[in-house]
């Protein structure tokens, strides 16, 4: 009978290796500046940021419901399929998953006023369309979510206390 090998290949380690890739084959000494993982970030992130704008048009443009419930819809559905997705694909986190669902959370509050609501509402209430607002507050987003994702969500424990991959439950 042939054995599998130890470790699988998984699509979540073809993405990072694709990320590594890509980030070592960058100009200007920005191979050595950017991370792999903000690179898997911008990805996934523009990815469910593309569901939060199709969401938003649909329950606002749509359907009619107003901007705040739109928005906060939108946003928590999108952020729900980003923690799964960067725990999974970027982070590659097997940490308990309670404990960081609820960092996240506290994390995504925090972003949901001070850009969310704090950027996109008060530039859609100055008159601003509010797909534009809400593409501006993504960009102020970006950064502090990329941050709170890998320095305090996704943190690496000390050395040996948690696997960068986990190991095969075979």
């Amino acid at each position: 009978m042939h054995e599998l090998s130890e470790t699988a290949d998984t699509i979540a380690d073809r993405f990072t290796r694709w990320c590594e890739a890509v980030v070592a084959r960058l100009p200007f000494g920005l191979n050595r500046a950017l991370p792999p993982t903000f690179l898997g970030f911008a990805l996934i992130n523009s990815g469910t940021f593309g569901v939060d704008l199709a969401l938003l048009s649909l329950l606002h443009g749509w359907w009619g419901l107003p901007v705040w419930l739109s928005v906060t819809v939108a946003y928590v559905c999108a952020f729900g399929l980003s923690f799964v997705l960067n725990r999974t694909f970027n982070f590659h986190s097997y940490a308990p998953v309670g404990r960081q669902a609820a960092v996240y959370v506290v994390v995504v509050v925090i972003n949901y006023l001070a850009f969310i609501l704090g950027v996109a509402s008060g530039l859609t209430a100055l008159g601003l369309e509010y797909h534009l607002s809400r593409l501006l507050a993504g960009a102020c987003e970006a950064g502090y979510m990329y941050s709170a994702l890998r320095w305090v969500v996704f943190r690496r424990r000390a050395v040996g206390l948690e696997p960068e991959f986990a190991p095969d439950a075979t």
